[in-house]
């Protein structure tokens, strides 16, 4: 059986992922889609919008076959770390392919991209180092890095302002970095912009644009942008979002104050007296979020920074987590049924179906995300013991 493997949060489902999900199956001529999907709090430092059962339902219904957790440490990492944690799981369960959706729509620019800095790789570390020395942000020292050794080829290189480009070029870099046999398949973005608010005329809308919508009117008005399914499911669950866990996260930075903040992951340059006097301050997570933004500091890092605080994910914990150290299944169909047994015996991880007793540092953060993330929609605590995998 082929598998390929795709990269989601499906924060919600739409219209745009369901065309990724399918023209990975086509494309790749695969019998199995694996799903890995983050969990409760995501890449970009929020919280998801529906709780990671009901985003499994989504996807199985949208045509995945096994739908597998990336693990807290990963799923809230910058984007290599990201991007390597998934690649590790998918490489695990052994997919022949991966597919991803970019801006680019080739894989051609991203190789060159990979051999240029390979080539130069001592420029773009020192850039990288320098840039950042100088207070610009990693990204943007990413970037310069970037620019810098882009001279020194006539090749064409992949676009990597744009954000799946980024988590594209990463996912290639970190399956060369394994030495994994993963090919890489992408799929042109269609529709509107990953950052895109704005709703648009056709049936693809991004995920940021479908979530503003859903807080500032009512579920109703998105129903266009998403399958049938996946707006049924969104219908019938709380969405959380910070503004219902800021009270949790004001109460947490007030209480620990700066020298424990400090220890959280993430968390330098004594940016947690910002976070204190901020905290002080302002009743709101917008307020908080204006108070403490700077140009050295993304939008996105700094969110990361307060999920950390919220969950108590501290630096030494990080440290124990270098690569996933198990497979967490959430949901299957049949056919995924049918491919775990085929290959379940030559697994390098162990799979995990619910959290059981299992003492592994990662699966703790797991298991608390869960539990904070259902303390803003008033939700039951301790569901990832009594959760078995949704089965299609």
């Amino acid at each position: 059986m082929i598998a390929t493997g795709i990269v989601v949060e499906y924060n919600p489902f739409h219209n745009g992922h369901l065309f990724h999900l399918n023209e990975a199956k086509r494309l790749t001529n695969a019998n199995v889609i694996i799903a890995v999907m983050s969990g409760h709090f995501l890449q970009r430092g929020e919280p998801a919008i529906v709780d990671k059962w009901t985003r499994t339902r989504m996807a199985l219904a949208g045509g995945a076959d096994l739908v597998i957790e990336l693990p807290y440490a990963f799923s809230t990492a910058h984007a290599p770390k990201f991007a390597k944690g998934s690649v590790q799981i998918l490489d695990a369960l052994q997919c022949k392919y991966i597919c991803f959706g970019s801006e680019e729509g080739s894989i051609a620019p991203f190789t060159n991209s990979l051999d240029t800095i390979d080539t130069n790789k001592e420029l773009y570390e020192k850039t990288i180092m320098s840039s950042v020395q100088e207070g610009i942000s990693y990204p943007n020292a990413l970037r310069i890095a970037y620019e810098e050794i882009s001279h020194n080829t006539d090749e064409p290189l992949a676009d990597l302002s744009e954000p799946n480009n980024i988590l594209g070029f990463h996912y290639m870099q970190s399956a060369r970095e394994i030495r994994s046999d993963i090919l890489p398949v992408t799929i042109a973005r269609k529709g509107t912009h990953f950052h895109d608010e704005a709703l648009p005329e056709n049936s693809i809308a991004s995920a940021t644009g479908i979530r503003k919508e859903l807080f500032a009117t009512d579920t109703e008005h998105v129903q266009t942008f998403m399958p049938p399914a996946s707006f049924n499911l969104l219908k019938q669950q709380p969405h959380q979002s910070w503004n219902h866990l800021y009270p949790f996260l004001r109460y947490t930075i007030l209480r620990e104050g700066p020298e424990q903040l400090a220890l959280i992951a993430d968390i330098t340059e004594g940016i947690e007296f910002s976070f204190w006097r901020a905290a002080k301050e302002n009743s709101t997570f917008q307020q908080f979020m204006q108070a403490v933004k700077s140009k050295r500091y993304t939008w996105t890092r700094i969110q990361r920074m307060l999920v950390h605080i919220l969950t108590g994910y501290r630096k030494t914990t990080r440290a124990q987590i270098c690569s996933p150290s198990y497979l967490r299944l959430l949901g299957i169909s049949e056919n995924g049924r049918s491919y775990l047994r085929s290959v379940k015996k030559e697994l390098p991880l162990p799979l995990v179906s619910r959290a059981g007793s299992h003492k592994d540092p990662s699966l703790l953060m797991d298991i608390k995300s869960t539990d904070i993330y259902m303390c803003g929609i008033q939700g039951e605590p301790g569901l990832d013991f009594k959760t078995p995998p949704i089965l299609l």
